[in-house]
């Protein structure tokens, strides 16, 4: 979502590829080298030990999808340092952030508490990154608009999933994980269609754009035209919870951690419009 991109030494290698979004980039070699073998590390030790995994396992991981998001703000707002730059481009983000994750999942495994050091590793680190952001300059525009995209969000995300375990009480089962899915998506609805209307930015990923594009939709009040958008988005995460729903009855494990990815595709974008809009909408 929203403005340019800035490069910071990275090379622009994927920008050109079709449905991938505007400013997709990879770190110079040494970078992505080393993001690489150390997410392989990660990925083989927790291969070897496999943690236990549950929903309040998937649902502790929301702060560490909001670093990676919060990072990726300061990389587009040029805020920093040369050395630190490269891994906060997307999509090494997801790769550097998820690294992190892992490791932090590794170090907590030995605790019963593991839920709760995961969420809390994750929000120390969330912090900092939070405040360097805003300290570089707050918008008084921006900020209200994301209060109210993030508002107006809560509502409609507890109704849609009210009405979908309503309509189809076997989604229950999802439970936190399913409940944060259709919010991800709902916020990144919401907070998109309001970046777009009353800010003023731009949407980076093609298929999106033309959902926001399209001509001779009438116009609502706060969400203007991206109301289309914001209903195929709640559409397509209810329909995914819904199919998910016997997966995670069968093979809880994977389940979740599956459907915390489906939560993550519309959370991440979320938190990353709601920081931006509140800095330099």
């Amino acid at each position: 979502m929203a403005g340019t991109v800035p490069f910071l030494g990275v090379v622009p290698l994927l920008g050109a590829v079709p449905f991938l979004p505007a400013g997709t980039t990879l770190p110079p070699a040494p970078y992505l080298v080393t993001v690489l073998l150390a997410a392989g590390a990660v990925g083989v030790a927790l291969r070897r030990r496999p943690p236990r995994v549950t929903g309040r396992h998937v649902l502790a991981l929301a702060p560490w999808i909001a670093l990676g998001s919060a990072a990726h703000v300061l990389y587009v707002v040029d805020a920093l340092p040369p050395a630190l730059a490269p891994l906060a481009g997307s999509p090494t983000v997801y790769l550097t952030v998820g690294t992190l994750a892992g490791a932090a999942w590794l170090a907590a495994a030995p605790s019963e508490r593991v839920p709760t050091l995961l969420a809390a590793a994750g929000a120390l680190l969330l912090a900092p990154i939070v405040a360097i952001a805003i300290g570089t300059g707050v918008s008084p525009v921006g900020a209200r608009w994301s209060i109210v995209a993030l508002a107006g969000t809560v509502p409609i995300a507890a109704a849609v999933w009210v009405g979908l375990t309503r309509l189809r009480p076997e989604t229950a089962v999802t439970g936190s994980v399913g409940a944060l899915a259709v919010f991800g998506h709902a916020l990144d609805g919401v907070s998109t269609a309001v970046g777009t209307t009353q800010l003023g930015f731009g949407e980076r990923t093609p298929v999106s754009r033309i959902l926001l594009e399209l001509g001779g939709i009438p116009s609502v009040p706060v969400l203007g035209e991206g109301w289309v958008f914001l209903l195929v988005k709640l559409a397509v995460a209810s329909l995914v919870v819904w199919l998910f729903a016997a997966y995670v009855r069968e093979t809880p494990a994977e389940g979740y951690l599956l459907l915390g990815f489906v939560a993550a595709v519309g959370l991440g974008p979320a938190a990353h419009n709601l920081l931006l809009f509140a800095i330099a909408g």
